[in-house]
């Protein structure tokens, strides 16, 4: 693993895994993504981590009109490696899942390295009443759903982004998507240095268990050697505890209202901007240091900000 000499803190401002009836403080529009992204880079965030919603009712959306709402507004007013998922929403097709990347041509991309059970129906368990009909049968699908992600759709979107010039926030969820990357990079298809962004907590991937994170490392040590960066990100009341003992390891860290909807125990964070805050003054407290977010393109050797498509 690159020893991490400072800090990359990637913030997750919204996601597709959380509905608006869960919190208030969701951005769903695309003046709120864009503000939450903001607040977050001056919070600290070295990157942000996007997905797009239906500002009419909050539902995950890949349309790239409405990336185009706000990935200019974010792009003038921070100095932020803006990252595109490729996860999209649940449901959807690759080409849905892709297309806003595909359109950006961003300097970063998510790429999740295999299929697995990702059930979050238990996610909406404390909500009495949803606000919009398609939240609970979105949450509900997800006990008898399989997020796709084969070999097949992998090749596909490392090669179509590739050609673009991006760089991939490669999220593994359990130990055999380290050896997918592996498998990629043996072929050729993917260039180090690989940002690995390991994922704790999600019910069909690897659990949020302190031993299971350092079994992580220490595949990603044997099977990459120096050629990666180790980021850590976990679900809910996970999220500071794991981010954190990625930090003392030597590797970054992810937080934002994508991951967790709270700042402590019974503590909803009103905005990303305050996971960024906290996360930051723990790690100074340990006398880390925070990349810039020109300190991190030249750690993960990403393109630029003015190499992109809008």
């Amino acid at each position: 693993m690159r020893q991490s000499k400072k800090v990359i803190i990637t913030c997750a401002v919204t996601g597709s895994i959380h509905t608006p009836s869960m919190s208030q403080y969701l951005p769903v529009t695309p003046d709120e993504i864009a503000q939450g992204a903001i607040e977050a880079v001056q919070a600290g965030a070295a990157m942000v981590h996007l997905h797009a919603r239906d500002p009419a009712t909050g539902q995950p959306k890949q349309d790239p009109k409405l990336f185009a709402q706000f990935l200019p507004v974010i792009k003038e007013q921070t100095d932020a490696i803006i990252n595109i998922t490729t996860g999209g929403g649940l449901g959807m097709t690759l080409e849905e899942r892709l297309a806003p990347a595909v359109w950006a041509e961003p300097e970063v991309a998510s790429m999740n390295m295999g299929s697995f059970n990702f059930n979050i129906s238990g996610a909406g368990a404390k909500i009495d009443a949803f606000k919009y009909d398609w939240e609970a049968p979105y949450l509900e699908m997800t006990k008898d759903f399989i997020l796709s992600n084969t070999f097949a759709q992998i090749e596909q979107g490392v090669g179509q982004l590739s050609a673009l010039g991006t760089r991939f926030e490669f999220e593994c969820y359990d130990v055999g998507h380290l050896y997918n990357v592996a498998h990629f990079a043996d072929r050729g298809l993917i260039k180090p240095p690989f940002f690995l962004q390991c994922i704790f907590g999600i019910l069909g991937g690897i659990g949020a268990h302190q031993e299971n994170l350092l079994h992580m490392r220490a595949i990603a040590d044997k099977l990459f050697g120096d050629d990666y960066y180790l980021s850590v990100l976990a679900a809910g009341k996970h999220q500071m505890p794991f981010v954190t003992m990625s930090a003392l390891l030597g590797g970054n860290v992810r937080v934002g209202l994508e991951d967790s909807l709270y700042l402590g125990k019974g503590q909803m964070a009103r905005s990303n901007a305050e996971q960024v805050t906290k996360i930051r003054t723990i790690l100074e407290e340990l006398s880390l240091e925070i990349a810039t977010p020109e300190e991190a393109r030249a750690m993960l050797q990403t393109k630029g900000k003015d190499n992109v498509a809008f």
